[in-house]
């Protein structure tokens, strides 16, 4: 009897252990945001720039990354400062920038802050048709770790404003990333809706984190078109929890992004 109690004893303990590391490594999941920071001009303050704001922002969701466009980097606009080197000071993140043009003596473009380390870092330019105007436009992607060891590629990019530009970008998004083995999430302000065109294209890699009934993102008050895209790339084992549109935040002219993907 003395001996059945002691193995009865031992089983509850390992069954307890069993559980208890089940537990500890329950499904975790990856927070991702996407958001247009207008420079960091809050639309009803001219000539203001509040980086505070919009490290609240980001700071009240703990993204693990952040895709962000329209960042000022020394210009004189922004008062000299770095915005890139400062919201990543402000969310305790790490930082890219990718350099879209020269700017007011500086530099403008979009950005990438991550929660981890970042194991490499690359800037796309991105092309525009011949004989039609257009601002350089670049795409961004770092490399990361994640908690699960798993690796990901993470982009972001700021398209242009016209249709020919944007269909020739997005083909080019395509073919740098299309072919990549690994997890690719991409995100982004892309200026056109999830009917355009443009997107069917992106969509032959990617699928959207919000397919069906998904809020808009602009303009910040009394919002109504959906132009900030969180997609991940076809083949990927993470899977969709959340999607969030941020709604009644006036730091920037977009609303932000939010979407969660659990991870296997």
């Amino acid at each position: 009897m003395k001996r059945y109690f002691q193995f009865s004893g031992t089983l509850c303990l390992l069954l307890m252990y069993a559980f208890s590391t089940v537990a500890q490594s329950g499904t975790k999941t990856l927070k991702v945001m996407t958001y247009n920071i207008h420079h960091g001009n809050p639309p009803a303050q001219s000539g203001v720039i509040d980086l505070q704001a919009i490290a609240d922002v980001i700071n009240s969701q703990q993204p693990d990354l952040v895709a962000l466009q329209e960042l000022d980097v020394l210009t004189k606009r922004a008062n000299g400062l770095d915005e890139v080197k400062k919201l990543a000071a402000l969310t305790g993140m790490h930082s890219f920038f990718s350099k879209g043009i020269d700017f007011d003596g500086g530099e403008y473009g979009v950005a990438i802050l991550s929660r981890f380390k970042i194991n490499q870092a690359s800037r796309f330019p991105l092309p525009s048709k011949e004989g039609l105007a257009a601002e350089a436009r670049s795409l961004a992607v770092v490399n990361v770790t994640l908690p699960n060891g798993q690796q990901l590629d993470f982009a972001c990019t700021h398209l242009d404003l016209k249709e020919e530009h944007r269909l020739l970008q997005v083909a080019e998004i395509n073919k740098i990333l299309g072919s990549r083995k690994g997890t690719v999430i991409l995100a982004g302000d892309f200026n056109f809706e999830a009917t355009n065109p443009a997107m069917a294209i992106l969509e032959q890699h990617f699928r959207r984190s919000c397919t069906e009934n998904c809020d808009p993102t602009i303009p910040e008050v009394n919002p109504e078109k959906e132009i900030d895209f969180i997609l991940l790339k076809k083949g990927s084992h993470l899977k969709v929890a959340t999607h969030q549109v941020i709604k009644n935040i006036i730091a920037s002219d977009h609303l932000p992004v939010v979407a969660s993907y659990t991870l296997p």
